[in-house]
């Protein structure tokens, strides 16, 4: 158990309670740049021989690519519990999971745009999304707000992949037969927005979720994580009823008696190009607030849950292999004010803390633990 002791000592040594990126692979930025050149590529050459056996490449890696950027991004800065095994059951699993669980329940909500609608989607996918994230992470070892926030992540990155292929897929057909520009346009629109909606909302609720159940070692519902959810829902409902806001205030700012009369009488009116371009401006603004303040939130969480797991806690956490238990290691702290003692006292203090740590080490006889004392050299 001497490995065990000197993992519980550096446990303790500064710097060690930040993340260790144990991703081994290429960077994020060689994966986008790589990954951008190739859809880049194959556009191209579908557009020159309009070969159609190539959209299917088009679309999944115009879906994927910057989900994929993201969530290699994110596992970098997870804890080492977060395996590349989890991360990738989070988001195709999870992914999966959450576009037929939101396809089964919005069926018969679809049917007729409304603000109920907007509301019930958003409050459907976003716990759909949830519920695969905490069935991913159910028996996880522990829980930490960062790690909760990677995994959701993930999970709703997993959700905007393949969401963004089925958006692509139907924009490909149109009544003039297919349409390879609007397959590009989507996918190029979608892999711009997704960042700052479906990662950044489940992201919220996951590190909400890991935080209640960091306490006890066990996922729990608490009015904590019920709260986030609601605000998560509403981020989500404001977001799809964007583009319907911006109709509504660009009628209200240039209607004219006819469109007015047109639409009373349950037709949809003739648009000027200037009305057109005030309606892009619009949605884009509304777009743009909301996904602002989701990343708010998500820059203020991710600051609380990676707070809390700076170098200098007093106890780490470590598994105990040989009999399925947990040890707590608890080491002094250096002394904080060092600065302010005489040089000869804080040499006394830092050698007498030092030897302090060095004692700790675990031995299991029966499930007892021991600390014995390092020998002494002089």
């Amino acid at each position: 158990m001497d490995q065990v002791a000197t993992r519980a000592a550096d446990t303790n040594a500064p710097g060690a309670g930040k993340s260790r990126p144990h991703w081994s692979g290429p960077t994020w930025p060689a994966i986008f740049v790589g990954g951008l050149a190739l859809w880049v590529a194959t556009v191209l050459v579908t557009f020159a021989t309009q070969n159609s056996n190539l959209i299917p490449t088009i679309i999944l890696l115009g879906s994927f690519l910057v989900p994929v950027t993201f969530v290699i991004y994110a596992f970098s800065h997870a804890d080492p519990i977060i395996t590349p095994q989890r991360i990738f059951g989070a988001f195709v699993v999870g992914g999966i999971l959450g576009v037929l669980g939101a396809s089964l329940l919005e069926a018969e909500l679809l049917k007729t745009p409304s603000a109920f609608t907007y509301l019930s989607v958003g409050l459907i996918e976003e716990a759909v999304k949830l519920a695969a994230l905490w069935l991913l992470a159910w028996r996880l070892p522990r829980y930490s707000a960062r790690d909760g926030m990677v995994l959701g992540a993930t999970v709703g990155l997993g959700f905007a992949a393949f969401e963004s292929a089925g958006y692509a897929f139907n924009a490909l057909f149109t009544s003039n037969g297919l349409s390879l520009l609007g397959v590009v346009e989507t996918e190029v629109l979608r892999g711009i927005l997704t960042p700052i909606g479906h990662g950044v909302w489940t992201a919220i609720l996951g590190g909400a979720m890991f935080a209640a159940a960091s306490g006890r070692w066990r996922l729990r519902a608490t009015a904590a994580l019920f709260g986030w959810y609601l605000v998560v829902a509403l981020l989500h409902a404001l977001w799809d009823a964007s583009g319907a806001i911006a109709v509504w205030l660009t009628l209200l700012l240039t209607n004219t008696p006819m469109q007015w009369l047109i639409i009373e009488a349950g037709h949809a009116p003739t648009v000027t190009p200037v009305q057109v371009h005030i309606y892009t401006i619009l949605n884009w603004v509304l777009l743009g607030l909301d996904g602002l303040l989701g990343v708010l939130i998500f820059i203020r969480r991710w600051r609380r849950a990676t707070a809390r797991t700076e170098p200098g806690t007093a106890a780490h956490q470590i598994d105990a292999t040989e009999h399925g238990q947990r040890d707590i290691a608890i080491a002094p702290h250096p002394p904080a004010n060092i600065a302010e003692t005489s040089c000869i006292e804080a040499a006394e203090r830092y050698t007498t803390w030092a030897a302090d740590r060095d004692k700790i080490s675990f031995k299991h006889d029966g499930g007892v633990s021991g600390v014995h004392e390092p020998p002494v050299t002089r």
